[in-house]
């Protein structure tokens, strides 16, 4: 059956001024769709074909194709989903808690979460993951992510590949990171929570 490009439930200008439209697009129908297409075609009329996402980067760590297209197919369905228009402002309930138990507050969250994604170096993300029970802050390289190595699972990602900022910030990845918590959805990421508890 393979894998479907999962459509916005917004517009590709709906995340300005933090997100340009053009990068949006380019990043969503190109980009995404690209890591959508690689994977089917690994998995095609194997024994992988079938299988949900998480089991395909999880047991297939060692398969560059699956490893590199499947998280890249991952990563990016995490990521659009837990950014919004409407977003912006702090977690409330249960994640807001959580994240205060872990870090003290959530400038503090914030803080080491800037820092994870300004100190990979080259391409990767950022995450704020769930690990046994608790929150914590991870970064991986390229298309990984922190569900192929059993590190943790990500509720909130941030993706610091160039594509994803440069037309609009040029290298000034500090500032899109800055800008890009005005679009996270926080209901959202505390649905991702909560379903883990």
């Amino acid at each position: 059956m393979g894998f479907e490009l999962p459509e916005l439930k917004y517009a590709y200008d709906a995340l300005e001024p933090h997100i340009d439209a053009l990068t949006m697009e380019i990043h969503h129908s190109k980009h995404h769709a690209a890591y959508t297409a690689n994977l089917n075609s690994a998995i095609d009329g194997t024994d992988m074909d079938g299988k949900s996402i998480e089991e395909l980067l999880i047991e297939n760590f060692d398969n560059n194709a699956v490893r590199n297209n499947g998280g890249g197919f991952w990563n990016h369905s995490l990521f659009w989903n837990i950014m919004s228009p409407n977003g912006g402002g702090e977690p409330t309930g249960e994640l807001s808690s959580a994240i205060n138990d872990a870090f003290g507050s959530f400038d503090s969250m914030k803080e080491d979460f800037a820092k994870a994604a300004m100190t990979r170096f080259g391409s990767g993300w950022a995450w704020l993951c769930v690990s046994d029970g608790s929150l914590c802050i991870l970064s991986t390289p390229n298309q990984d992510n922190p569900i192929m190595q059993g590190e943790g699972i990500p509720i909130l990602g941030i993706d610091v590949w160039e594509h994803a900022y440069y037309k609009k910030y040029g290298p000034g990845r500090a500032d899109y990171i800055s800008s890009w918590w005005n679009v996270v959805d926080w209901t959202i990421v505390s649905e991702n929570y909560e379903t883990l508890l």
